[in-house]
């Protein structure tokens, strides 16, 4: 009996003992960074901004990582696959931890990545929070329809639903319920994770439009000669266009509120440009001037039909909310900023001045100051 005993004893030393080196490796595990940080410059080159961790800089992400779990991904697998790639140091204890912080079926799908120094909790729990890594998607104030189309077609990490379709065709898959698709587009940066979709970014551009667009017909000023948001949005278009110098939108802005009150054309080149289509070769001559198109504002009356580009919320600002004075005509300094007049002969001579390189005594600077 007294054998029996021993041996039990003995048994439940090396049992404890056996415990103890099991706790001991796996607080060393849970201690232990992740030092094999490679950086895959395969898939790390447009990652500028990244909710999980990080910095925008591509030059200064070598110490990370990214690591895609696929959907349906079993944590023994994930943890194996982990170990395999040296991120960590056993496979086992990696899903008892899980087990232990309860998150063993909250693992996510997703691109993560994965910093030099984090510890397997932070990688389980980085795995857990679904905070994939974000890529921007820029569309540009100016950028028409198609230039906005254009650029979503070459982003890498986009899935492309879009390809071939129509302007109808893809109005009808991101809900543009207008005639035509023209400015209705918001220009921003959308944050994206890989394999999202250009219907996806296409449908956010257009709701985010739609409510920028309500915000600032609801402040507009009394009294304008706009009687409807699409009109503001076709202003606002040409005002984009015409903007060099991003504080004179209003004073922009008030010279075609003025002309449209006056029942003066508009006669701004851009809509001439827009209406040239593929026509247009860089220059604008005085036959273009004189073509009848739905858009060249020198022979139309009033509005063009639709936008002309992508507004931005500053440039609807200003459409809602123009600069006041008594300029009527505006024309290019060289350097981005306009030179505005009240009267056509001043106009004329301020075209001399800045445009043609002659002498003008009469030039006054109507740009008006602003609070």
């Amino acid at each position: 009996m007294r054998a029996f005993f021993a041996g039990l004893l003995s048994l439940l030393l090396v049992g404890v003992i056996l415990v103890g080196v099991l706790l001991f490796e796996y607080q060393r595990f849970l201690a232990t960074p992740v030092e094999r940080v490679v950086r895959s410059d395969a898939q790390d080159r447009t990652a500028l901004e990244l909710e999980s961790a990080l910095v925008a800089d591509r030059d200064e992400q070598s110490d990370q990582r990214l690591f895609e779990i696929r959907p349906g991904t079993r944590l023994r697998d994930l943890a194996a696959r982990l170990a395999d790639e040296g991120l960590i140091g056993d496979p086992y204890f990696f899903i008892a931890l899980a087990y232990q912080e309860r998150l063993q079926s909250q693992i996510k799908a997703g691109e993560y990545a994965i910093v030099q120094g984090m510890r397997p909790r932070d990688l389980l729990r980085l795995f857990a929070s679904g905070r994939s890594v974000q890529y921007p998607v820029t569309l540009i104030e100016g950028w028409t329809f198609r230039d906005a189309l254009d650029s979503l077609s070459t982003h890498e990490v986009l899935t492309l639903e879009l390809a071939g379709l129509s302007d109808a065709e893809v109005m009808q898959r991101i809900g543009i319920e207008d005639a035509h698709p023209e400015g209705w587009l918001f220009p921003d940066t959308y944050l994206v994770t890989r394999d999202s979709t250009d219907v996806a970014v296409l449908k956010r551009a257009h709701a985010r439009m739609k409510q920028v667009l309500n915000e600032e017909w609801g402040q507009r000023l009394d009294d304008l000669p706009i009687e409807t948001p699409y009109e503001a949005l076709i202003l606002a278009s040409i005002i984009e266009k015409e903007t060099g110098l991003a504080t004179e939108r209003p004073d922009i802005a008030g010279v075609f509120v003025r002309r449209l009150r006056r029942g003066m054309r508009l006669q701004t080149d851009p809509t001439v440009i827009y209406g040239m289509g593929d026509d247009y070769d860089g220059n604008i001559r005085r036959q273009d001037l004189r073509q009848a198109t739905a858009y060249n504002t020198y022979v139309i009356d009033g509005l063009p039909p639709t936008p002309i580009a992508l507004p931005g919320r500053e440039a609807l600002h200003a459409a809602l909310n123009p600069a006041a004075g008594d300029a009527l005509y505006f024309v290019s300094r060289g350097d981005g900023s306009h030179h505005f007049s009240a009267t056509l002969k001043e106009h004329n001579c301020a075209v001399r001045k800045y445009q043609l390189g002659g002498r003008c005594d009469m030039i006054q600077d109507r740009r008006q100051d602003r609070p």
